[in-house]
Parts: structure tokens; sequence; C-alpha cells
């Protein structure tokens, strides 16, 4: 129903800066109905953890770990999600998913995965 695609992953110094996209596309009634954006994150050996997400009131709520320094965001028009990482530190590295809940009557709570884009994090 709602396919997602990540960019923006790469390789960053220490204390970088890094913007995270998730393009949503399928169709746009569903994408509308979208109960929650989120992107998680999985480490190599580590379990794939939360990192950030946003609901369709706007609600946002982040991981610990990352509070202050990173920033979610989702843009309706554009059917985009974005992930504002600042202050990045070599525990950030992971590859980075996004994740959409299904909110339509007619695929309710179904879970979207994209691939996933790799950020590593050098010290």
């Amino acid at each position: 129903q709602v396919q997602l695609v990540e960019s923006g992953g790469g390789l960053v110094q220490a204390g970088s800066s890094l913007t995270l996209s998730c393009a949503a596309s399928g169709r746009d009634h569903a994408i509308k109905l979208l109960q929650s954006m989120s992107w998680y994150r999985q480490a190599p050996a580590q379990q794939r953890e939360l990192v950030a997400s946003i609901d369709e009131d706007t609600l946002t709520t982040y991981a610990d770990v990352v509070k202050g320094r990173f920033a979610i965001s989702r843009d309706t028009t554009k059917n985009t999600l974005s992930l504002y990482m600042n202050d990045l530190k070599p525990e950030d590295t992971a590859v980075y998913y996004c994740h959409a809940r299904d909110g339509s009557s007619w695929n309710y709570n179904a879970d979207y995965w994209g691939n996933g884009t790799l950020v590593t994090v050098a010290s």
C-alpha cells in the first residue's frame, strides 16, 4: 500500500550534522491516513531501536540518547519524513530505517518499512 525510500546516509565525522529523508509513495489516501511515521536504527549486532516518531497530531517522541540532537519532521504536502541529526557521535553509526503505520480502515496497523540508509560516524 505504501512504499518508503530513505536517502541521505553517508560517512561523516563526529560532531557533524546530517539529514535523512524518507519519501512515501503509493495510494495517496493511504499516505494521508498514516497514524505515525518514525525513524528506527540498527547498529551491527544490535536490535533495531526507535530513534524518533511523529504521529498524526504532529506529536513527537525521541529516544533519550538522541534528545536535543535529533529532530523529526513530516511534510504532508510532499509525503516526506526527515530526520535532522546534529552533533553526531560514533555510537550513532547504524542503518537508519523509515517506518510508517497504516491508519486506514482497510489496512489498519499495517507496518511499512524502507530498506534503510547507512550512517557512519567516524571518531
